[in-house]
């Protein structure tokens, strides 16, 4: 498993979806519908979202490296 970071490519918003989605070997659009249909259940699905935009670093871009 690759560590959980916003990567850079393959993100709609946040890019929350795809890094979970890369970490756990599946694609984007997969967690996408899992993250689509677990809203339409009760629970703080949109704020865990939000949390997760937030705290989770942004992949480095490696051209910008010293």
């Amino acid at each position: 498993m690759s560590a959980l970071v916003r990567p850079r490519d393959g993100r709609m918003i946040g890019g929350v979806c795809a890094a979970l989605a890369r970490r756990f070997g599946t694609s984007a659009t997969t967690m996408r519908v899992i993250f689509v249909l677990s809203c339409l259940l009760p629970g703080p699905q949109f704020l865990v979202y939000l949390a997760l935009w937030v705290f989770l670093p942004s992949e480095k871009n490696a051209s910008t490296a010293w």
